[in-house]
Order: C-alpha cells, then sequence, then structure tokens
C-alpha cells in the first residue's frame, strides 16, 4: 500500500532524502551522520540545483502553511466518509491495476537511512554485549520455532515490511542482503499489489513469503506467530490507516517484534507539499484526506508517532524530522516536502538504557 498521487502530484519522492534531527535532539542524534551537504545560505542561487537539505521553516511560512489548512479543513459527510472506508481495498486493487510496477522506484536510500536492513548487520546493542543476535548465543531460545512450521520457521534474521506494494522496498533487500539466514515477509491490504510482487522474476519462494493482509483488521491473523521478527518496516503506510486504528495496529505489530526487534517507519509530516495542495471537498477529518483516486493519507507529527510507538510498549531510538526544498528548474516553483522518519525497539524484559538508566516508562515521557 506504497503512497499514489494527490491532486496529479507525486507524493512520495523516489530521491536520496536528507534528515534534519528535532530542535529537542539528544547529544546522540546530534551525531547522526546528515545524508546530504546541500545546504542553501543564498536565496538568490535556489534554482541552482534541484533540492536542498534541511530547511528551515520561517515562523511566518509555518503559520501560512496552518493557515491554509484550516481553510480547507472542513469535514466530508459522514455517509461519504464511510463510502471511502468501506471501498478502500477497492481504490487501492484499482490503483495498482492501473500503474503495476510502473509508478515506483526501488527504495535504495534505505540500506544508509536503516542499516537494519543491509547484510551482516548487527545492533549496537548486541555487539555491545558480543551477541552475533539477541535470539541466538548465550543459551537463548527462539521462541517463534516453539509454534511450529511456518514460512521462514527456520531462518535466523526475519524482516517484515507491511504495504509492501509492488515490492519497491523488499526487492532491494533480497538483492542486497545475502545472508543465507534472511527471510522477508511482505504483506498489502490490496490483492493486486501482492499478486505482482509474487509474479516478479526476483520473487523467490524460499527467502519471501508474500501476503494479503490488512493491517487495521485485529482478528486477522499473520503467518507468524508473536515473538519471531528482526524488523518491522512501514514506509508510507500508516498514513493511509483511518487515524481511529493507528494505535491497535501499532500495537499488534509490537506483539510481533522479538526482544530487540525494531519498527522502522518513514511517513508523511505536517505541512507537507501534499497536504498543502488538497483543496476544499477532500478533508475528511483533521489532517486526514482522500486524494483524487479514492485512496486515503495522513499527515503526522512527531508527537504523535511517538505517542503510539510508546503505547505500543516501545522505546525510540530515534524520531526526526526530514524537511526538504525540491525544486523544478524548468518551471521555477520550489516545493516544501516534510517527512517523519522513526526507528523504535521492543525492550528486553527489565531491559533498562545502559546509558542514561531510564526505564521504557521514563524514555516515553520525554
Amino acid at each position: 500500500m506504497a503512497a499514489p498521487v494527490a491532486n496529479g502530484v507525486s507524493v512520495e519522492e523516489n530521491v536520496v532524502e536528507n534528515h534534519q534531527a528535532p530542535s529537542n535532539q539528544s547529544i546522540e542524534d546530534q551525531k547522526r551522520p546528515q545524508f546530504g551537504t546541500r545546504f542553501l545560505t543564498d536565496p538568490r542561487q535556489v534554482f541552482q540545483h534541484n533540492a536542498w537539505d534541511n530547511v528551515e521553516w520561517s515562523e511566518e511560512q509555518e503559520a501560512a502553511a496552518r493557515k491554509k489548512v484550516e481553510a480547507n479543513s472542513q469535514p466530508l459527510p459522514a455517509e461519504k466518509q464511510e463510502e471511502y472506508d468501506t471501498n478502500a481495498d477497492k481504490y487501492w486493487n484499482d490503483f495498482y491495476t492501473i500503474h503495476e510496477n510502473r509508478f515506483f522506484k526501488d527504495r535504495h536510500w534505505l540500506f544508509t537511512e536503516f542499516p537494519e536492513l543491509a547484510p551482516k548487520y548487527k545492533s549496537h546493542e548486541s555487539a555491545q554485549e558480543g551477541d552475533t543476535h539477541p535470539d541466538r548465543d548465550n543459551g537463548m531460545v527462539d521462541i517463534s520455532h516453539q509454534d511450529g512450521e511456518y514460512p521462514g520457521a527456520s531462518s535466523s534474521y526475519r524482516i517484515m515490511e507491511v504495504g509492501c506494494g509492488v515490492g519497491n522496498t523488499v526487492f532491494p533487500i533480497l538483492k542486497t542482503n545475502n545472508d543465507p539466514g534472511l527471510f522477508v515477509y511482505c504483506c498489502d491490504f490490496s490483492s493486486t499489489a501482492v499478486e505482482l510482487v509474487k509474479s516478479n522474476p526476483e520473487y523467490d519462494a524460499d527467502r519471501c513469503h508474500a501476503f494479503v493482509h490488512d493491517l487495521s483488521d485485529m482478528s486477522a491473523e499473520f503467518p507468524m506467530p508473536d515473538g519471531s521478527l528482526d524488523v518491522i518496516i512501514l514506509i508510507f503506510v500508516l498514513s493511509a490507516l483511518h487515524p481511529d486504528k493507528m494505535q491497535e495496529s501499532i500495537s499488534r505489530l509490537a506483539q510481533l517484534l522479538k526482544p530487540g526487534g525494531m519498527l522502522l517507519l518513514r511517513d508523511y509530516g505536517r505541512y507537507d507539499m501534499a497536504q498543502l495542495r488538497f483543496k476544499k471537498g477532500r478533508c475528511l477529518s483533521d489532517n486526514f484526506y482522500v486524494r483524487g483516486d479514492g485512496t486515503r493519507v495522513y499527515f503526522f507529527t512527531q508527537d504523535e508517532l511517538h505517542s503510539f510507538f510508546c503505547d505500543a510498549g516501545l522505546q525510540k531510538v530515534q524520531n526526526l524530522v526530514d524537511r526538504r526544498l525540491q525544486v523544478n528548474r524548468g518551471k521555477q516553483l520550489t516545493m516544501y516536502r516534510v517527512w517523519v522518519q522513526c526507528k523504535y525497539q521492543k525492550p528486553h524484559p527489565d531491559h533498562k538504557d545502559s546509558k542514561t538508566g531510564n526505564s521504557e516508562e521514563k524514555q516515553c515521557e520525554s
């Protein structure tokens, strides 16, 4: 369920993206290496390049964005909203039927932003302890093997992407990560998208399992047991759910993670260009909209996402805003993009932060 277009403009940019840490970031966050080094210091030079990194917004610019959102925030009637909710699978199937695998490019930036997906990855915590894996060595048993056979049961490192679309994340992982112990699960709300993944020549059932799944349906079962996944990926996916279903969806995913497992997210931030381009008659509720093709999208703040993950029992590793100025030099247009990127980890039982001594509860108050 990757993101389509809003009002005819692509709302997910397939570019190498740079990240700006939030203003209240920790010392550790400040040390994080930035993706790019192209900074706009002279506004007269804005059309010299296609994009600029870490663009600060002025108070006036943010106030103008807020005013524009408020002007177009009258929600659609309840019966119309119910129609979009009931037919959500139809709209996504129609999208993939039309575009098939031609719409998005593979996300090769993933391995820089999310090294957890790269081969030979070893978490900082495991490296400190001298482990090769949180569920291997030291006599620990992988609890997932206690539930019998399932796809990927014999694998030592399991990744699942939720909202896989046609595989623009999954296939780069399979091509780049040659770890023989790797197994990748991928699911999507759209049965059409899943069929496109399975029909791709690079799909290998020995290393990957694609399946249809509605993340917002709490009665829907996953093919793997709880406590079996090392990494879960959500790339422009959570924003497609109804806001009322986001918390329980994140909480359900957290149950699938092993202790020490990581949930990785990248999604739309508040006042992103795509949000500001929505006209009247497209708002479903605060910061939640329907596109022209019937698919829906929400625009997050860092605090909202932090609350979701903490309420699911996860600990913050990273929560930052990516502000990027993209330029159409031919048309002399500037476009301000805003994304939020998060990494949250499932703690080990009775685990406390080794540096600060803070418990999970204390950390989630920050």
